[in-house]
């Protein structure tokens, strides 16, 4: 069994036996998973659940579950402490609504994307301009691509001949 929380030779208490102000004995079930040198640890644990709880707990397990059960209680704990009345469940609706806010502005991007490719399409037809396939086009990318290739973004289309000497979005 892992002893991160005792030194070798000498019976150094972990992090709980130390917060309780007890004597850690050779099968201390929280030793293994509550160092001495990270008090803080087990504090917040302990102040969210109580060491009876933890304990509780920990017995019920088998031994290759605990540092599971552990590690999800300490970050349960350290949430709780954050956000005494939602823990977990703030943080994750929390990123939820930025998710939501993130496709949301994806979306709008995306359509602008589409009205500036409409607009863009528009203008080269009103002025006698189509779009060009990769055989028929003069630009360095379907000529570095050769005319098998299909254009890397669907806005590959003829600049070169451009709006005759204008700026593409001014079309």
């Amino acid at each position: 069994m892992k002893e991160s929380g005792r030194k070798q030779g000498a019976a150094s208490p972990c992090a709980a036996c130390k917060l309780l102000r007890r004597r850690c004995a050779q099968d201390c079930v929280f030793a293994p998973y509550f160092p001495a040198d990270e008090p803080q640890k087990f504090a917040n644990v302990h102040k969210v659940f109580g060491a009876s709880n933890v304990n509780k707990m920990l017995q019920e397990l088998p031994v290759h579950q605990r540092g599971d059960a552990v590690s999800s209680i300490v970050y349960e704990a350290n949430a709780r402490v954050r956000d005494p009345v939602y823990g977990c469940v703030g943080a994750i609706s929390s990123l939820q609504q930025q998710i939501d806010t993130l496709q949301t502005q994806l979306a709008l991007a995306q359509a602008e994307v589409v009205h500036l490719r409409v607009r863009q399409t528009t203008s080269f037809s009103h002025h006698g301009f189509g779009i060009a396939s990769p055989s028929n086009s003069g630009s360095s990318s379907y000529r570095l691509m050769g005319s098998q290739a299909k254009p890397i973004f669907d806005m590959d289309m003829v600049l070169d001949q451009g709006c005759l000497g204008e700026s593409m979005w001014s079309c």
